[in-house]
């Protein structure tokens, strides 16, 4: 039985083969996503059901003769999980493939002077597919105090575009949360468009001024990996995104 057979019957329960997550899982979990490490008992517990629920749901797929291994698998599931570990239902419930790359990937991009091809870490597609290089996955996953995370950048994107564009805008619960979240988003990107021209030092990376999408992609790295800054600078965009993923990063560090 595979990892796709086991983490399926983890998750539906199946009453015929009863799987425990294995020590094994969680070993790959605590190496490679010091994140994992720091969550309380409960949090630990909920994260292992939706990785069981994300992997039964999604086909993985190595790409450039990348050979897939159980680790890889559950290091991107659970960075992915992270993002929705208080959330209702399927992960992501318009992701239908995961393809991994052993290192940077090239694909082809339209530009003022016709098509070219550029060298990425990872994309995130409105079709429900997140490409990956394994590589950046891996050190993003084991630096968590750089701002820099390929998967989380990209899952934010997929949660970005459930309701159809990718703008900056995820799924929301209320209408009220639309308008903060609008206010808060704005002024910040704006913000950061304006220290990236004047090259000023800030707590999200500059590419994430290259639009909102980007924004609010680069701002969940960092909401995650550097918390502590984000709150003492931003304290409203933090809000926002404690309020949208309904987690508290700051209590893990």
């Amino acid at each position: 039985m595979n990892i796709w057979e086991q983490l399926k019957a983890y998750f539906l329960k199946t009453p015929t083969i009863q799987i425990e997550f294995k020590d094994e899982w969680i070993t790959y979990l605590e190496n490679n996503l010091p994140l994992y490490a720091r969550f309380p008992y409960e949090l630990k517990e909920r994260i292992h059901e939706k990785i069981g629920q994300f992997v039964a749901t999604t086909f993985f797929e190595g790409c450039g003769g990348l050979e897939l291994d159980d680790e890889m698998i559950l290091t991107v599931a659970g960075q992915a999980c992270i993002l929705v570990i208080n959330r209702e239902g399927r992960p992501y419930p318009n992701l239908n493939t995961v393809l991994l790359y052993p290192s940077t990937f090239s694909s082809q991009v339209d530009s003022v002077s016709g098509k070219r091809r550029v060298h990425r870490l990872g994309e995130s597609w409105s079709n429900g597919t997140v490409i990956l290089a394994w590589d950046s996955v891996e050190h993003g996953a084991r630096n968590i105090f750089d701002g820099h995370n390929v998967t989380l950048h990209e899952f934010a994107h997929q949660l970005d575009s459930e309701l159809g564009d990718t703008d900056g805008v995820p799924r929301l619960r209320t209408e009220e949360a639309y308008h903060t979240w609008g206010q808060v988003m704005h002024d910040g990107y704006e913000t950061l468009v304006d220290n990236a021209e004047r090259r000023r030092k800030t707590v999200l990376d500059h590419y994430g001024a290259t639009n909102p999408a980007e924004y609010f992609a680069v701002a969940t790295e960092a909401f995650f990996e550097k918390p502590k800054q984000m709150l003492k600078k931003r304290a409203d965009l933090y809000a926002a995104l404690k309020e949208y993923y309904q987690l508290d990063p700051i209590q893990w560090f």
